[in-house]
């Protein structure tokens, strides 16, 4: 475990954690993401994702913090039976996993990268959390290795490979050393499954976040930064007190 995490700094970020937060507020977050995944689940299983109008692929673009705001874009690159059939190989196709993530991010290249890799991420994550994992930019950023696993991982550890289906696998093992780790860092009162970790490292990069802007912002700038308990809620996709709803 060692060679993948560093134990102290994990330690040393979630005793910061709870300086910023109350443990009632990351078990309330955590509640949230999971009412975020019952949705998903509900409706991303193979019977219902045939079925989805683009009023629906929009409910659930909305609950990932990259597409939120972002589903008018989504729809003039592609159309809703290429994401449907796109989102159907992804999530149940017989290709390896490395192979299924990368055809995705083939299949969509008129998107951003970060939207691509976010999107599938979040949709194999929240639609199967306990079969498959979360990967998007504030977890990794593959350009600029920034990130909550970067500062949390050893030196040793390597997320980097040369496609984007194999660096879904490497987050994947990281996460799961991480989350074995729930324990002796003391975030597991948060919940036992995933999903805990997922608003851990969630505050790990807020707390990167507010160290970085405030060397380089001034202090207008610092007064409007969201507080922790409302900047985890926008990066976990669940700050909207509207429920999703499908049409």
């Amino acid at each position: 475990m060692s060679q993948v995490i560093d134990m102290v700094t994990c330690r040393e970020f979630m005793k910061e954690t709870l300086e910023q937060i109350l443990k009632e507020d990351l078990v309330a977050i955590a509640a949230l993401v999971e009412e975020k995944s019952t949705f998903l689940k509900q409706n991303l299983n193979k019977t219902e994702l045939a079925g989805l109008t683009e009023e629906d692929l929009t409910a659930v673009f909305k609950l990932i913090f990259a597409t939120h705001r972002k589903s008018k874009l989504l729809f003039e690159k592609y159309s809703l039976d290429e994401y449907k059939t796109s989102i159907s190989e992804l999530l149940y196709g017989d290709e390896a996993l490395q192979i299924r993530f990368q055809s995705f991010m083939d299949t969509h290249s008129e998107l951003s990268v970060y939207l691509r890799f976010d999107l599938a991420g979040e949709l194999l994550h929240y639609s199967q959390p306990e079969k498959y994992w979360l990967w998007n930019r504030w977890m990794w950023d593959p350009e600029q290795n920034t990130g909550a696993l970067p500062l949390v991982a050893s030196e040793e550890f390597k997320l980097t490979a040369s496609t984007y289906g194999e660096m879904y696998m490497n987050v994947g093992k990281a996460i799961a050393f991480v989350h074995e780790m729930a324990e002796a860092v003391e975030f597991q009162f948060i919940n036992r499954s995933q999903i805990a970790t997922n608003v851990y490292l969630s505050c790990v990069y807020i707390i990167y976040a507010y160290t970085i802007f405030k060397i380089k912002m001034t202090d207008e700038f610092n007064k409007v930064m969201p507080p922790m308990v409302e900047f985890s809620k926008r990066i976990l996709g669940v700050h909207s007190k509207k429920k999703p709803v499908l049409a």
